[in-house]
């Protein structure tokens, strides 16, 4: 499954949730330098859907704040669609 996500680096505090357009919000504390925040926003996503981190990988978007990432079919059941539907609330 491919999710978009649009990273915001600096944040004071990580977290995921909300919306940027059609993008899942994944703010990190990391600055952009030499792929921290990509990094950290990986871990921060695996950690909000409840999968390991080598479950959820970068497709695109490696220097740019919007990225897709693939969750590996694998551990994409129910439960994991319905924590990403909550986390793409509006906050």
């Amino acid at each position: 499954m491919r999710v978009a996500i649009r990273v915001r680096p600096g944040s004071s505090r990580a977290r995921v949730g909300g919306m940027h357009g059609d993008r899942l919000v994944v703010a990190v504390t990391a600055r952009a330098v030499d792929g921290a925040a990509t990094a950290t926003a990986l871990a921060a996503l695996a950690e909000a859907l409840g999968v390991r981190p080598r479950f959820v990988v970068l497709a695109s978007g490696a220097t740019s704040r919007d990225k897709v990432v693939e969750v590996a079919d694998e551990v994409v059941d129910d439960a994991l669609r319905a924590r990403l539907a909550v986390l793409s609330q509006p906050c």
